[in-house]
């Protein structure tokens, strides 16, 4: 069973919000992500959810892969940042691979085996205009690790 939870914030005099997630079932596990439209409102909204979509479609595929593919669709965008996590239940490893500042930590359930937390290596770029050489760190989890994907606007924490 996979719990999670997403809040959602508007900026004012903004209609909809660029941050989109995407958490859905894949053929060996979950696939995660966050997203983060470049600039604000529809045009950043319009380049999340065509990410989420491009993602889902090929949930399947290796983590690089599908941030390739963004990178490719999302051209005439003004581009995303984002983060994603391919999570293969059964073999207990995490793949993830971030391109932006959309943060991500790892909470360790087991403190007692090593670091209680691990931090995504984000590597600096935007998908669909500026994409870097991507590399994927692969991890292992167990059963009550915790996975966070964090967005962050700084226009709402500091006006």
């Amino acid at each position: 069973m996979v719990e999670y939870g997403v809040a959602k914030f508007v900026l004012p005099g903004q209609g909809e919000s660029g941050d989109h997630h995407l958490v859905c079932c894949n053929r060996n596990g979950i696939l995660v992500a966050a997203i983060d439209g470049i600039g604000h409102g529809e045009e950043a909204a319009n380049a999340s959810k065509a990410a989420a979509a491009l993602l889902r479609s090929s949930a399947d595929e290796p983590v690089i892969f599908l941030v390739e593919r963004c990178h490719e669709k999302l051209r005439a965008t003004p581009g995303v940042v984002l983060s994603l996590a391919c999570i293969d239940r059964e073999h207990g490893m995490m793949t993830w691979l971030g391109v932006g500042n959309v943060e991500g930590e790892l909470m360790r359930a087991d403190a007692k085996k090593g670091n209680v937390r691990e931090s995504l290596l984000l590597q600096a770029g935007v998908v669909g205009s500026q994409l870097p050489a991507l590399e994927a760190t692969v991890l292992p989890i167990v059963r009550g690790d915790t996975l966070f994907l964090l967005l962050m606007e700084s226009e709402a924490i500091f006006p």
